[in-house]
């Protein structure tokens, strides 16, 4: 009998009542089995979608990956959709062959969060992580709109004039991303807001050394051109993986401030919410490389720098269970 229901713009046909008079259980027995398959394919679709945002989030921001199985079960999967929003535009720069396909892949998310934010999301796995984020966590639209803006402008491809445009960019990229992170984890404070931008600030510039080897070889360059002149460092120099002292003092000279901002951003920790701490816990990693290119007397082209440190998810539970960032 199910199949001779019928509807018609939401309301059911006078066949339909007359069906539901005569034989009422034809219909109580239909639905719930209904509802069963309804549920199950929506469980299976949100699985797919979780699954890929690990997946990609795990191969492309392995550190962010770990940094993300820390936190609170009720953030963590927010976490992970807001991590992969960040390494899908990230890696449109890279992927594209033309600025002009880029430019519509960021077009495309610019829709995207508009539409998340009138709870039609499209049929994409990060997108539809992201309005699950979105309606748990009431997420800001403008830390989105404003990391998409950023990396939009950063495909001129081109080195940054100073250090300051470099840390601008950041700000509006690494920054704008903590700021989310906190929502997910409920924390509104002007402090965790404050240490937020000095530590993501920190880790655009880290980003910005550690990508360098592997720009060198595409024979590009983004390090602060005003830096580089200060020391006499041509582009030329860091395509040849020169490893002279005037290329070494440039790379000094970045990782300095990225340490000046990570110790700005502790230096106030004690007016840190506990509940903020591990949205910071990426201090940990960017302490690492710092710690490990000192090492080497900043020699950013040494192989050691390469490796991922294997005892870097322990220091990070440790840091998760001091609580300190």
């Amino acid at each position: 009998m199910a199949t001779s229901i019928t509807a018609k713009h939401g309301l059911l046909t006078t066949k339909n009542c007359f069906h539901r008079k005569i034989f009422p259980n034809s219909i109580c027995l239909q639905r719930p089995t209904e509802i069963k398959c309804l549920r199950a394919s929506t469980n299976s679709t949100g699985q797919h979608n979780e699954k890929y945002c690990i997946d990609i989030v795990r191969s492309r921001d392995y550190d962010g990956f770990v940094c993300s199985l820390l936190l609170p079960e009720s953030a963590r999967r927010s976490s992970l959709a807001l991590r992969a929003f960040n390494v899908e535009l990230a890696q449109v720069k890279d992927s594209v062959s033309q600025k002009t396909i880029g430019l519509m892949r960021m077009q495309f998310w610019k829709t995207a969060v508009e539409d998340i934010y009138r709870d039609d999301p499209p049929a994409q796995p990060v997108a539809a992580e992201l309005w699950r984020a979105f309606r748990k966590h009431t997420l800001t639209k403008r830390w989105m709109l404003r990391i998409i803006a950023e990396r939009e402008k950063d495909m001129e491809d081109r080195a940054y004039r100073n250090l300051q445009e470099l840390e601008s960019y950041a700000e509006n990229t690494q920054s704008s991303l903590l700021y989310l992170l906190l929502e997910t984890l409920g924390v509104k404070d002007v402090h965790a807001d404050h240490a937020a931008s000095h530590i993501g600030k920190a880790q655009g510039i880290v980003t910005c050394l550690r990508a360098t080897p592997y720009h060198s070889r595409r024979r590009k360059v983004y390090l602060p051109m005003d830096i580089c002149m200060l020391h006499g460092a041509s582009q030329e120099d860091f395509i040849r993986g020169s490893r002279e002292q005037n290329v070494r003092d440039v790379i000094y000279d970045i990782a300095s401030q990225a340490h000046v901002h990570l110790q700005h951003a502790r230096s106030f920790s004690k007016n840190v919410p506990d509940a903020s701490t591990p949205a910071f816990l990426q201090t940990v990693v960017l302490e690492d490389y710092l710690q490990r290119i000192r090492k080497v007397d900043f020699d950013v082209f040494h192989p050691s720098l390469q490796n991922r440190n294997p005892l870097l998810p322990i220091q990070l539970y440790i840091r998760s269970w001091k609580k300190t960032y």
